[in-house]
């Protein structure tokens, strides 16, 4: 990760969390040492990000910061908060992720008297008990596949169990609440086939563009 990326990232580390967070726990999310962190955070301050705490204590970031002025009415912030939840227990771990992104940037925009409708919201997105998925690859190379118009090889084991490699130009995926869907063309049948993401056990992206992009 560059450095600028990681600074960028820290800050929006910072902005997901409502407690100070620790040197060690950020070290712990990006990989690198926690002398790394102590630095970043001093560029931090002296590019004027309004940065809070301590070495040994832990940081925390003002609200507000860095973020473009927007207004949301409440059903749209309900719609927000439903849909971030629904990511954030069925997505895979990047888009999860995200979601809790996505809800901290708005947070931290809406005034004072629309934020309990977000963080303190009534309305939920409960899964009844069904198993989540459990992804043996990495979905979000996948989704970085579909944006960048790439095929993929893969591995992939039917409901009996019996393997074979394709080679699949990926344009869709879709989220069910037990399982995730990759919609392609498959160089095998020479047909489109949906291929699940958890009977997917091997996946490299190819440098190689599909047909889809021109």
């Amino acid at each position: 990760m560059k450095r600028s990326d990681r600074l960028l990232a820290l800050v929006q580390i910072l902005r997901r969390r409502r407690r100070p967070v620790t040197a060690g726990a950020l070290a712990g999310e990006l990989g690198v040492s926690e002398r790394t962190i102590y630095r970043d955070m001093d560029s931090l301050l002296a590019a004027g990000a309004p940065v809070r705490g301590e070495a040994g204590v832990g940081y925390v970031l003002d609200a507000g910061y860095d973020l473009p002025p927007m207004m949301f009415t409440p059903d749209e912030i309900e719609a927000i908060l439903v849909g971030m939840n629904w990511l954030a227990g069925r997505g895979d771990t990047a888009l999860a992720r995200a979601a809790e992104d996505v809800v901290a940037k708005v947070g931290v925009v809406l005034p004072e008297r629309l934020r309990p409708l977000l963080f303190e919201g009534a309305l939920f997105a409960p899964d009844m008990g069904r198993a989540r998925p459990v992804d043996g690859i990495d979905v979000s190379l996948l989704r970085g596949a579909i944006r960048a118009g790439l095929k993929a090889t893969i591995v992939y084991a039917d409901g009996a169990g019996a393997t074979s490699e394709r080679v699949i130009w990926p344009f869709g995926l879709a989220y069910f609440d037990a399982a995730r869907v990759v919609i392609a063309w498959c160089e095998l049948r020479g047909d489109f086939r949906h291929f699940r993401t958890d009977r997917i056990t091997s996946l490299s992206v190819c440098p190689e563009r599909s047909c889809w992009i021109a």
